[in-house]
């Protein structure tokens, strides 16, 4: 009888210590393609998981077209440092006669091309000169590791910054951002912004690193989040020596003092349209909300082409006024 006891204790422990491990490995797994440059070997597969839409990796191919003429269509490309060392990149795309000038942060695992290569036309054709910013960790810009707008909330300003220096604070600035570059124009929001940023649209935001990998662990891949979450804070930390939750884009915008365009589609499978309503109800500065039908994830541009730049339009007027008659 001792002797079965003893057997069945050993064993148990022995199961339990392998589902430690594999808790371990799966989360160690997870933060490698949230937050490394360099993710795990079966990447397009994780993403596809991890974002709930094979769709939305699928690129079609007017996405695919679309971010070719804007690689094509003469960009600057210029440097910057950011306020922790690490090599900026970015693609300055000015145009004649400027009215505004847009700061576009691209999202995760993506590219500036990529992601504004449908809405590039429109920008350039209403007079919006534009900073295409490579986010850290990706692609040409320096750094290890992507923090879904921790760090990028700084690099925003940074570009502002160099905007101005280029420019002299002579025209408006807006930041623009899908998904995890939504997320970090809208923490960028409570950071003390150049006068001449003028307002902020985000389309497809996440309310926190918290929120959203709850969301993904626990309906795109059907593991409860509590199994991870400690193990998520410590491998964070250590990757950029910030805890998760050292700010999130609902607090940020309790902070904010210029206006907002909040942009979703309905049919979002990786960031839920309830984080936008989130976003928009903590919010305390003058707000617009545009809710696009059957739009998957960062699609609402191209499901809701004419309404989207009515709306963009009317948002600037708006901002524009309002700066003239304050």
């Amino acid at each position: 009888m001792k002797d079965s006891l003893k057997k069945g204790l050993i064993i148990g422990a022995a199961g339990s210590a392998i589902c430690v491990l594999w808790h371990h490995l799966l989360t160690k797994k997870m933060m490698q393609l949230a937050m490394d440059r360099v993710a795990p070997q079966d990447r397009s597969n994780g993403k596809m998981r991890v974002s709930g839409s094979p769709e939305m990796i699928e690129t079609t191919e007017i996405v695919k077209k679309a971010a070719g003429q804007l690689e094509k269509s003469g960009c600057d490309v210029v440097e910057i440092t950011a306020h922790d060392g690490i090599s900026l990149i970015g693609h300055w795309c000015p145009c004649e006669e400027p009215k505004r000038t847009i700061v576009a942060m691209h999202g995760w695992r993506s590219s500036w091309s990529h992601d504004f290569g449908l809405i590039a036309d429109f920008w350039r054709n209403n007079h919006c000169s534009v900073l295409y910013a490579e986010q850290r960790g990706q692609n040409n810009s320096g750094g290890d590791h992507m923090s879904l707008g921790l760090l990028e909330r700084y690099d925003c300003l940074a570009w502002t910054n160099w905007i101005n220096e280029k420019t002299g604070k002579s025209i408006p600035i807006y930041l623009a951002g899908v998904s995890m570059g939504a997320t970090s124009v809208l923490m960028a929001s409570e950071l003390e912004l150049p006068d001449n940023v003028f307002g902020i649209a985000a389309d497809s935001a996440f309310t926190s690193l918290h929120a959203i990998w709850k969301h993904v662990s626990e309906s795109n891949l059907h593991i409860p989040y509590a199994l991870h979450k400690t193990g998520a804070d410590r491998m964070c930390k250590k990757r950029i020596q910030m805890d998760a939750d050292a700010a999130s884009t609902t607090e940020a915008l309790k902070h904010c003092q210029i206006p907002v365009l909040f942009v979703h589609g309905t049919d979002d499978h990786f960031v839920p349209v309830e984080m936008t309503y989130e976003n928009y109800k903590a919010c305390t500065s003058e707000k617009r909300l545009l809710i696009v039908p059957g739009a998957d994830h960062c699609m609402s541009y191209l499901v809701g082409k004419s309404t989207y730049e009515r709306i963009a339009k009317e948002f600037w007027e708006f901002c524009e006024q309002r700066k003239k008659n304050p």
